[in-house]
C-alpha cells in the first residue's frame, strides 16, 4: 500500500484554529488602525466624524463592498482572501503583494510563497535595488509642469549601473488626460479635478527625452537609503496600484503625493504624507524627503538647453558671434575665418556649435535637410584638431532647487495711499514671485496662485480686499544671438480698480507678451505688450478694456531683487481714457526665511496723481 497522509488531532486543531486566532488578534487590537494598514490603503480621515475613506476611486482596488470607508472591513475581507487555497495571478495574495507581506508579519501568519507568475516576472524585469527620486524643474510653457515634476527610477543592482541606468524603468503618477485636451482645459480639469491619475511604469531614457532634451528641464537624481525589505514591499505596493484610478488634482493628490505615499508604505514612520497640507508642491516634496534623512546622495544631470548654453557662454563674445553665424548658414565651419582661430578656441567653437544644432534640430525640429548636413561639416572640421578635450559639461548649480525659500508666504505691511495710511496683510499658499529670494527657482519666472492681499485703512477702522489672485504667472527668459523665448505673463482674479468716484473690487484677466534682454550683472531689460479686461457693474458698460505695455528692468541676486518701469494703459470701452504708472518694487533677502519689501508706485489715473507706498517683511513658511 501508498503511504497515507494522517493528521493528528493536534495537527486538525491547529489548521481550524489558526484563521480564527488571526480574527481574534484583529478584534482584540486594533490593527485595522495601525498607520501602515491606513497607508496601504490610502485611507485619510474624514474632515467632519471620526471616520475614514481611502482616496482609491476604484473599486478593483478592495475586496469589501464597504472597504472604500471601512479600514475594518478591508482588513478582514483581505485576511479571508489570502488565506484561501490556490494560486495564480488573480489570486489574492498575487494582486495585493503587499498587504499580504503587512498581513503576515504582523499576525504571526505563516510565510506561504504564493505562485504568482505575472507579479514574479513583473519584479524580475524591474531588476531593482535602490530607489531614486528624481525631480524635474519646474517648465511654466505647460501647465502641469509650472511646480515640476517627481517620478521614481528604479536602480538595477550596482554592477549593472554603468550600463543600464538609462534603461532603468521608472514608476510615475499623472494625470490619464485625452490627447486632445486644450492647455487651458487640462489646466481647469486639473485644478478642479476630472481626471483619473494612473500609475506608469517607462523606461529612464524616455523620461530623459521628455524632459531634458524636449521641455529643457534640469533633472535633480535623490537615491534614497531604502534597504531591499524596504524597495521589495514599495515594488509590491507600486504593483497593487499600477492600473487602479486615484482622481487627479494639481494641488494635493498629484503626482509627489503619490509618491510620498509610497515611500511612507516602503518605510513605515516616516509620515511622509502628514506634511502635507492645502497643497502637495514638487519641489516641497523633496524637500520633506531630505529633511526626513532618506537621502543618501544627489547627482546633477542637467538638460540639453542647460548644456548647450553653457558650451556658447563658455566661449568669448567674438566667438560667440561666430558659432551664431555658422548655425545661421553664413559661414563654413571650414571657412577661412573659422581656420584662423587658434586650434583650441576653434574646437571648442566647433563643439558648441554642433550641440547648438543638434538641440535645435531635437528641440525646435529643424529640417533634417538643414541640420544634417550642417552637423557632418561640423563634425568633420572637428575630427582635423587632434589633442583638444571638448568643453566641461555644466556645473551642479550651488543651490538645488530643494533648498530654495519655502512656498506658502505670508507678509506684513503698513503704508500710505493717497494720504491714507494702511497695514496690509498677505498671505500666498504658492509658490514664488519675481522679487522673492532667486536661488533654486527660474530667473524671469514668476507663478502664483490663490493669493489674498487685504487692508485695513486706520483712518475709518475699515477692513478691505485689495486683491485676490486666482493666478499669476509671468516668464522672462532673457533673447540672445542663439534663443529667442518669447516673454509673457497672464493672470486673473479681483483687484480694486478706480472708476473716477471710487475703488471699487472688479474680477480682471490681462495677458502680454513681448521680450527681454540680459544686461549682466543678474539684471534684465523687458518689453511687455499688454492687454487687461475688467468686469463690474460700476463700470460705464459693466466692463472695460484696455490695450497697453510695460516697460522695465528686473534684478535679482541672492541678497537683493529690484523690478522698476513704467505701465501704461488705454481703458477704451468705457471711458476711453489712459492710466501711467511709475513703478518701483525691492525686496532684500535674509536667508531662505524672511525678506524685508519696499514698493513705490504713482499713477496719472483720471487727471489726477496718487502716490503709493508700502514695506514690510516676507515671511516663507
Amino acid at each position: 500500500m501508498g503511504n497515507s497522509l494522517r493528521i493528528g488531532p493536534v495537527m486538525l486543531w491547529l489548521i481550524i484554529s489558526l484563521p480564527l486566532q488571526a480574527q481574534a488578534r484583529v478584534a482584540d487590537n486594533p490593527l485595522h488602525l495601525d498607520p501602515a494598514w491606513l497607508t496601504l490603503i490610502h485611507y485619510q480621515p474624514d474632515r467632519f466624524g471620526g471616520g475614514y475613506t481611502s482616496e482609491a476611486d476604484d473599486s478593483a482596488f478592495f475586496l469589501s463592498a464597504d472597504g472604500k470607508t471601512s479600514p475594518k472591513a478591508e482588513l478582514e475581507a483581505t485576511l479571508k482572501a489570502i488565506q484561501q487555497p490556490g494560486d495564480g495571478n488573480e489570486h489574492a495574495r498575487c494582486r495585493f503583494p503587499a498587504r499580504d507581506t503587512w498581513l503576515r508579519e504582523h499576525l504571526d501568519l505563516p510565510a506561504k510563497k504564493a505562485d504568482c507568475p505575472a507579479y514574479k516576472e513583473w519584479t524580475e524585469t524591474l531588476n531593482t535595488q535602490s530607489v531614486t527620486l528624481v525631480f524635474a524643474a519646474s517648465y511654466l510653457n505647460s501647465p502641469s509642469s509650472m511646480f515640476g515634476h517627481t517620478f521614481l527610477r528604479l536602480d538595477p543592482p550596482q554592477k549593472d549601473q554603468q550600463t543600464n541606468l538609462l534603461l532603468a524603468s521608472t514608476i510615475s503618477y499623472a494625470a490619464d488626460a485625452a490627447a486632445h485636451d486644450s492647455e487651458l482645459l487640462f489646466a481647469y480639469r486639473g485644478i478642479f479635478g476630472g481626471y483619473p491619475g494612473i500609475t506608469t511604469v517607462q523606461p529612464y531614457y524616455e523620461k530623459i527625452r521628455l524632459y531634458s532634451d524636449i521641455e529643457h528641464r534640469d533633472l535633480w537624481e535623490y537615491t534614497l537609503n531604502l534597504g531591499q525589505q524596504e524597495v521589495e514591499l514599495m515594488l509590491a505596493h507600486a504593483w497593487e496600484i499600477r492600473d487602479i484610478n486615484f482622481d487627479y488634482y494639481f494641488f494635493d493628490e498629484n503626482c509627489a503625493y503619490r509618491l510620498l505615499a509610497l515611500i511612507d508604505i516602503a518605510r513605515p514612520g516616516t509620515n511622509l504624507l502628514d506634511e502635507v497640507t492645502t497643497h502637495a508642491i514638487p519641489s516641497d516634496t523633496v524637500r520633506w524627503v531630505v529633511d526626513k534623512n532618506l537621502v543618501k546622495n544627489v547627482h546633477y544631470r542637467a538638460s540639453a538647453a542647460s548644456a548647450v548654453a553653457h558650451s556658447l557662454s563658455a566661449l568669448p563674445p567674438s566667438s560667440q558671434t561666430l558659432a551664431a553665424a555658422i548655425a545661421d548658414g553664413y559661414v563654413k565651419p571650414d571657412s577661412d575665418e573659422v581656420l584662423a582661430l587658434p586650434p583650441e578656441e576653434r574646437a571648442h567653437v566647433l563643439d558648441a556649435t554642433y550641440d547648438y544644432v543638434r538641440y535645435r534640430s531635437e528641440a525646435d525640429s529643424w529640417p533634417r535637410e538643414i541640420a544634417a548636413p550642417l552637423s557632418y561639416n561640423l563634425l568633420r572640421a572637428r575630427s582635423k584638431i587632434d589633442g583638444i578635450a571638448p568643453l566641461e559639461q555644466p556645473p551642479e548649480p550651488t543651490v538645488r532647487d530643494d533648498q530654495g525659500h519655502d512656498t506658502f508666504r505670508v507678509s506684513l505691511g503698513v503704508g500710505q495711499q493717497a494720504h491714507r495710511e494702511f497695514t496690509q496683510l498677505t498671505f500666498r499658499p504658492a509658490y514664488h514671485d519675481i522679487l522673492d529670494p532667486p536661488a533654486g527657482y527660474r530667473r524671469g519666472a514668476q507663478l502664483q496662485f490663490l493669493r489674498l492681499d487685504a487692508r485695513y485703512y486706520t483712518d475709518n477702522n475699515e477692513l478691505q480686499i485689495e486683491q485676490l489672485t486666482g493666478v499669476e504667472i509671468r516668464s522672462l527668459s532673457p533673447r540672445n544671438a542663439f534663443f529667442s523665448p518669447l516673454s509673457w505673463q497672464v493672470g486673473f482674479g479681483a483687484r480694486r480698480t478706480d472708476t473716477g468716484e471710487k475703488r471699487v473690487l472688479a474680477p480682471y484677466l490681462e495677458g502680454g507678451a513681448g521680450g527681454s534682454w540680459s544686461l549682466g550683472l543678474r539684471t534684465q531689460a523687458f518689453v511687455i505688450a499688454t492687454a487687461d479686461a475688467e468686469i463690474d457693474d460700476d463700470l460705464r458698460r459693466g466692463y472695460d478694456l484696455a490695450p497697453g505695455a510695460d516697460i522695465g528692468v528686473l534684478h535679482q541676486s541672492n541678497r537683493f531683487s529690484f523690478a522698476g518701469g513704467v505701465k501704461t494703459k488705454a481703458w477704451i470701452a468705457g471711458s476711453q481714457y489712459r492710466q501711467d504708472e511709475l513703478y518701483t518694487k525691492a525686496s532684500w533677502h535674509i536667508g531662505r526665511e524672511f525678506s524685508l519689501f519696499a514698493e513705490f508706485t504713482r499713477v496719472d489715473h483720471y487727471d489726477r496723481y496718487q502716490s503709493t507706498w508700502q514695506a514690510g517683511l516676507h515671511a516663507y513658511f
